[in-house]
């Protein structure tokens, strides 16, 4: 999922970038220090932010070991979750009504796509590499090149849900555009991809709902209407419920009132890459200096005084 921070006066101007993301808005991937040569002393080369995130899902066997942990046990719930009429994931305000609790909706689960069923971390690493920041068109040639691989575990969850009849909806922030390349990779990498229509991108129109900036509270209720929703994967706390206050404190009381839910209706993947949980630490002011955004984090920190 990409990066979106709270801040409706940034959301406008960058939420037509085609990747998948979080809370309400769009905002830039880690800021990169310009490119260097190769011939750059190494004391000289400039700190990246997320060097180390990216290095540790792309060569860690702990991160490999909590995603395949992840959905090996929502496959243990699957079977309750099916045989119980009532069983729901999604949060009453963004339900339609009873529909479905009586069994007469088909089962689906909702799905993120970036970093909860494919891995993007070579664009990443390629952001790194150059010096960059995301932007709107490396991220489409990255999709285009419908390499991304899955992330471990997704598979098998995947498919033993599709065996038991339950759909699989790739609810997404990567914009309608990038449907034709989305699907391609998901079929590609073995993923459950029943028709065009279970890919709900950036840009979906909901009758009788108003999307605020790229929030999926809307393409969950959408879902809501068509299937019964029995879990929902993400990597970010928006791709489970909406975000309205993206500080600390209101991240906090989303999770003191639906915390229960992670481990049974919902799960949540790693990410340390990218995610809302960053602009909260400075505001959700993407358009402050790195120097200023990094003094936030750090100001973030807790040094156990």
């Amino acid at each position: 999922m990409r990066r979106i921070p709270v801040l409706s006066l940034l959301a406008v101007s960058v939420l037509a970038l085609g990747a998948c993301k979080p809370v309400s808005f769009t905002a830039p991937e880690h800021e990169a220090e310009p490119q260097r040569s190769a011939a750059t002393p190494a004391a000289e080369v400039p700190a990246d932010d997320n060097l180390n995130a990216v290095l540790w899902v792309q060569t860690s066997s702990e991160y490999g070991a909590l995603t395949e942990q992840t959905y090996k046990a929502a496959a243990d719930h699957l079977d309750k979750a099916l045989s119980e009429a009532h069983w729901d994931a999604l949060v009453p305000s963004e339900r339609a009504g009873t529909a479905g609790l009586d069994g007469s909706l088909k089962p689906a689960v909702i799905m993120d796509v970036d970093e909860t069923v494919l891995d993007n971390s070579p664009y990443q690493a390629r952001l790194i590499r150059d010096g960059q920041a995301y932007d709107e068109v490396s991220w489409a040639a990255w999709v285009a090149e419908k390499k991304a691989k899955p992330v471990p575990g997704v598979l098998d969850f995947a498919t033993a849900a599709a065996a038991k009849g339950v759909t699989i909806l790739y609810l997404s922030n990567r914009a309608e555009h990038l449907q034709e390349a989305t699907l391609a990779n998901l079929r590609t990498v073995g993923m459950p991809v029943a028709n065009d229509e279970v890919f709900l991108g950036l840009g979906t129109f909901v009758e009788g709902c108003e999307q605020n900036g790229s929030e999926k509270a809307c393409r969950r209720q959408l879902a809501g209407r068509q299937y019964r929703v029995l879990m929902q994967f993400g990597d970010q706390l928006g791709d489970f419920v909406e975000v309205v206050d993206n500080t600390d404190a209101g991240r906090d009381a989303l999770m003191e009132e639906y915390g229960d839910w992670f481990g049974e209706r919902w799960w949540m993947l790693p990410n340390p890459t990218y995610g809302s949980w960053e602009p909260a630490a400075f505001n959700n002011d993407w358009s402050q200096p790195i120097e200023v955004r990094r003094a936030g984090k750090r100001a973030a920190l807790d040094m156990a005084p």
